[in-house]
C-alpha cells in the first residue's frame, strides 16, 4: 500500500507547478484527477512536442493521473467539478489570483461545499500583495527571487539553467504544504471527535512562484544585511567554495570535482601532483584556498587535460575525492546506480508512431524500501477518464 492511498486530488492545474504538485500526489497512491479544457487540455500536451498528440514532457509530468475534460466556464462544468469536489481532500491550482472566484469557486464557496477541503494555489507572487493579480511564469520568479542574477559566468549576461527549475520547487512546496495540511486536519479530527475545526485560511495553501526560489537562495540576504555582501556569478564554481568547479579531460568530457572540505584538499592536491599546494598553510581552509581560487582551478584543469574522464575518476575515487562525470540522457540510461534503484522505466506508450513505442522515463522520487515505486501509467490522453469520473458522480456534461 502506498503512503497517500485513499486520498482524492482535484488538479486544476496547467503547464508544471501544480501538475508537478499532483504528479507527487499520484507517485504515492493518491486517485489524482486533472481537470482539462475542452479541446487543448493542458497547455503542456504541446511543449516539446516531437511526434503524435502528446508530449513526452507531459506523459512524464502529468503519470499516475486522470483526465477528465470539463468547460469551467459553463454552467454544467462547474456543477460537475462540484460534485468531484464535495468529497475530495485536496484541491491544486495553479490560475492568475481571482480566477477560481470568477468562475465561482473561491475559497469560501469551496468551504461550504467542503469543510474537509484543503486548497493548494500556485500563483506568480502569491494571493495577497501589490504584486499579487500580475501574472507570471516562472522564468519571472526566478529572476524576481535573486536567483537568475546567480546564474552564469560573471562577463556575460544572466542565463537560465535547463529546466523549468521555478515551476518544479513551487510544485513541491505546494504538495509539501497540502500534505502538512492534511496532518493538521486529521490530527484535529482525532482530538475534535471528527471534526476538524479548522477554518478555511488555515486550509489554505498559498504558494508564490518567487518565494519559492526566494526560499533557494541560502544566505544571500542575511549576507548582505549583516556585511554588505553582494553575490556575483561565479560561472561553474560555488561562491566562497573552492575548490569546486568542472573540469575539461583529455576525451573532450568534462567532469566535476567538489574538492573544497580542508580534510579533502590535501588528497586532492596529491592526486592532481600537486602536494606543495595541498602543504600550503595560505590554502589551509575554504576563506584563503577561494582568495586563490584561479591558481588552483588553472592547477586542476592542467592535470585533468592529461587524463581521459574516466581515468580521471578512478583516481580521484581512489583519493576519496567527491567527483563525477556530467550525463548526457544517455549516460543516465546506461548507468548502473539509476537501474540499481528502478529509476528508469519502461512504459509501452504512444509516440506518433504506427504503434505504440517503448519509451523509458525517470523512476519515482523519494525511494521507499530500496527502489523507486513502479509507474502505473504515464501522463493520460486528453479526457481518457471523463465518463468514467462522471459517471461516478452521477453527472453528465455535452461534449464541446
Amino acid at each position: 500500500m502506498k503512503p497517500l492511498e485513499g486520498v482524492r486530488v482535484i488538479e486544476l492545474g496547467n503547464y508544471i507547478a501544480a501538475p508537478t504538485a499532483g504528479r507527487l500526489f499520484a507517485d504515492f497512491g493518491a486517485e489524482v484527477i486533472k481537470i482539462e479544457r475542452p479541446g487543448t487540455g493542458d497547455e503542456l500536451r504541446n511543449w516539446r512536442l516531437y511526434g503524435g498528440t502528446t508530449s513526452m514532457l507531459f506523459r512524464t509530468i502529468n503519470r499516475n493521473k486522470k483526465s477528465v475534460v470539463l468547460d469551467l466556464r459553463t454552467e454544467e462544468g462547474k456543477a460537475a467539478v462540484k460534485a468531484m469536489i464535495a468529497d475530495a481532500d485536496v484541491l491544486l491550482e495553479n490560475f492568475r489570483p481571482g480566477t477560481l472566484e470568477r468562475w465561482g469557486l473561491g475559497p469560501e464557496v469551496l468551504d461550504e461545499i467542503n469543510p474537509d477541503l484543503i486548497i493548494s494555489r500556485i500563483s506568480a507572487f502569491g494571493q495577497t500583495g501589490p504584486l499579487s493579480p500580475r501574472p507570471g511564469f516562472a522564468a519571472v520568479a526566478e529572476a524576481y527571487s535573486g536567483f537568475r542574477n546567480l546564474v552564469g559566468d560573471p562577463d556575460r549576461a544572466p542565463v537560465r539553467v535547463g529546466v523549468s527549475i521555478g515551476d518544479s520547487i513551487a510544485g513541491l512546496y505546494a504538495a509539501f504544504g497540502a500534505v502538512m495540511a492534511l496532518f493538521r486536519r486529521e490530527t484535529h479530527k482525532a482530538l475534535n471527535g471528527g471534526t476538524p475545526m479548522i477554518p478555511v485560511n488555515d486550509r489554505t495553501v498559498d504558494v508564490a512562484l518567487h518565494e519559492a526560489m526566494y526560499s533557494m537562495m541560502e544566505s544571500l540576504i542575511p549576507d548582505y544585511s549583516a556585511y554588505g555582501i553582494v553575490r556575483e556569478r561565479v560561472g561553474g564554481r560555488a561562491e566562497g567554495i573552492a575548490p569546486t568547479n568542472a573540469y575539461v579531460c583529455k576525451d573532450g568530457k568534462s567532469i566535476v570535482v567538489a574538492g573544497n572540505g580542508d580534510s579533502i584538499f590535501q588528497r586532492y592536491m596529491d592526486t592532481i601532483g600537486r602536494p606543495d599546494l595541498g602543504a600550503d598553510s595560505g590554502l589551509d581552509n575554504n576563506a584563503k584556498r577561494w582568495a586563490r581560487r584561479d591558481e588552483l582551478d588553472m592547477a586542476i584543469g592542467d592535470w585533468a587535460k592529461t587524463l581521459i574522464s574516466d581515468d580521471a575518476l578512478a583516481l580521484l575515487d581512489e583519493a576519496g575525492v567527491p567527483a563525477g562525470p556530467i550525463y548526457t540522457a544517455e549516460d543516465i540510461i546506461a548507468d548502473e546506480q539509476f537501474k540499481a534503484r528502478n529509476m528508469i522505466q519502461e512504459v509501452t506508450v504512444d509516440t506518433g508512431q504506427e504503434s505504440p513505442q517503448k519509451v523509458l522515463f525517470p523512476g519515482v522520487v523519494p525511494v521507499f524500501g530500496g527502489a523507486s515505486y513502479p509507474i502505473d501509467h504515464v501522463g493520460p490522453d486528453l479526457g481518457q477518464h471523463t465518463e468514467e469520473i462522471l459517471s461516478r458522480y452521477s453527472v453528465s456534461v455535452k461534449e464541446s
